[in-house]
């Protein structure tokens, strides 16, 4: 039977749609960005739920207990379903819901990317006792607690507790945790479909990285956690069986006294979450050389080759993650707009590009014109987010979520303020199965297909609408932060009214202009005009 269920996921594992599975993490310390914050970023790959929503935080009563649900991702439209409850806390702090939830009122930040783990310690539900999936834990760590650390030992415990359970066909995860001071790289994984909480033995193995201070991290969907030294508590934190599934398999022995490596012992990995697997390298390839492009990086390098983390050669900024997100693999090998299929002759003969090339061709183009398909970090995308920490501020003005709907490509960054408590209706209203002008998400993917129809003119047309007005946000700042400050010097309360009254009034604007965006795109670019 075990053989059984371990074959059933091999072949899910396989078959299922990669794409779904491309979540790209960047962080950045303080001691590398251009405003000493600190920043973590996430791409949510799928068809995930993109909606942006505030949770207030609650004082609850004693004995009163909290859900835990599956299904919190809302991939392809699926509910949530309640599968057990837990103990609730005496006070939870307020957040922001979306698939993956990662953003909290005090500055915490959480960023999501699924990781391979070995088939013997994949959960399977609902065979399995396991309940905490990687969405789950990340709510209750930014409802419970307010430091990288802190979440990570909440998220630790309620794991080896409860039993961890996977989520993306059944694969490990890797969370990015950073607060105002530190960002934390935590790597959490099954221990078999046959755990229970009865069995004396914790639900979950887990392994946490700090990322130095002058340091840039990525995630790209392959474990970076490598050699782990537990007596290293400024650099290192893990679960007290991290080691125990390898012996009791044996995949490593105590009494060889050789360094434990997390990464090659539970994460070799296979398909997209393979570390030899172009999937992730070209991701990393396109970050690292443009954050440290004095080093020669090689594009087919092992996964190896590439650090846990390294200085960058500029001050990062959140523009510069904004671009990274963007990337669309130009000027490296893998750049499917640069292909040759997309050369047509021109007025003389000559060859020229395509008004249609596209870096993100969808499956039936690539197919035509015989493209090989490389993984933008901009395509497939539900949403994303680049958080800003900047500790020096009160909590509430300290705290921005620049947070964007559909493709990073074609979408417009919004910042959201840790003191917000509320958003506007049409950024928490997208339903996957019914076209609505009046969701920001519907009109941020309508123009996305129009612009990606005739890319070379019509991303000029994007780009004119998109980049004054994140310019605007982006000026914006010391004088929203100035007015903030002073507000909440007085009263707490007015400061939230005002920026969330403002962060409202913005996402309606936005959603407002993309949708007047896509009456002129058809309008410019319908097909009648073209014969």
């Amino acid at each position: 039977m075990r053989y059984c269920k371990i074959a059933m996921v091999v072949w899910l594992s396989l078959v299922c749609n990669y794409a779904a599975f491309g979540c790209t993490v960047v962080v950045a310390g303080k001691g590398a960005t251009l405003d000493g914050s600190v920043i973590a970023s996430q791409t949510a790959d799928g068809w995930y739920d993109s909606n942006i929503r505030y949770v207030p935080g609650k004082k609850h009563a004693p004995g009163n207990f909290t859900p835990i649900y599956l299904n919190l991702l809302g991939e392809d439209d699926r509910k949530p379903v309640k599968i057990a409850e837990i103990p609730e806390v005496e006070r939870t702090y307020g957040y922001f819901r979306t698939g993956y939830s990662s953003y909290n009122e005090h500055q915490l930040a959480i960023a999501e990317s699924t990781i391979g783990q070995k088939d013997e310690l994949k959960a399977f539900y609902p065979d399995t006792k396991s309940v905490m999936t990687v969405e789950q834990l990340s709510i209750l760590a930014l409802q419970r607690t307010r430091t990288a650390r802190d979440a990570i030992r909440l998220i630790g415990e309620m794991a080896e507790k409860y039993g961890f359970l996977g989520s993306c066909a059944n694969e490990g995860e890797s969370l990015a945790i950073a607060d105002t001071d530190e960002i934390w790289i935590l790597e959490i994984m099954s221990v078999g479909y046959d755990w229970s909480p009865d069995s004396g033995r914790p639900g979950a193995i887990w392994a946490a990285r700090r990322v130095p201070d002058d340091h840039v991290a990525v995630i790209a969907n392959a474990s970076r956690i490598g050699v782990v030294d537990p007596d290293d508590g400024e650099h290192f934190m893990v679960s007290k069986n991290y080691m125990d599934p390898a012996v009791r398999n044996g995949w490593y022995d105590p009494a060889s006294n050789e360094p434990f490596n997390w990464t090659d012992t539970y994460s070799p990995g296979y398909g997209p979450w393979s570390p030899s697997s172009m999937w992730v390298r070209s991701r990393l390839f396109c970050i690292y050389s443009d954050l440290a492009p004095s080093i020669r990086w090689d594009p087919y390098g092992e996964l190896r080759s590439y650090p846990f983390s390294f200085k960058p050669e500029r001050p990062v900024s959140v523009s510069d993650v904004f671009d990274i997100f963007r990337s669309r693999l130009n000027d490296t090998p893998f750049s499917m707009e640069d292909n040759q299929a997309w050369l047509v002759p021109g007025v003389n003969g000559e060859l020229v590009k395509s008004e249609l090339a596209t870096p993100v061709p969808d499956r039936a183009t690539r197919s035509l014109l015989n493209i090989p398909y490389s993984r933008p970090i901009a395509a497939r995308t539900s949403y994303s987010f680049v958080a800003q920490n900047r500790g020096w501020l009160p909590d509430p003005v300290g705290g921005i979520m620049w947070f964007g709907m559909g493709l990073p490509l074609f979408s417009c960054y919004v910042p959201i303020y840790a003191g917000v408590t509320d958003t506007a209706d049409s950024w928490r209203t997208f339903e996957a199965d019914f076209f609505d002008p009046a969701s920001a998400r519907w009109c941020v993917s309508l123009a996305s297909d129009l612009v990606n129809r005739r890319y070379q003119r019509a991303m000029k047309d994007l780009v004119l609408f998109r980049n004054p007005l994140e310019k605007s946000f982006m000026g914006s700042i010391p004088h929203v932060d100035k007015e903030a400050v002073e507000l909440y010097e007085r009263s707490p309360e007015k400061c939230s009214s005002y920026l969330t009254e403002l962060t409202v009034d913005r996402m309606k604007g936005v959603r407002d202009g993309y949708w007047r965006l896509c009456r002129e795109l058809i309008a410019k670019y319908n097909g009648n005009k073209f014969w």
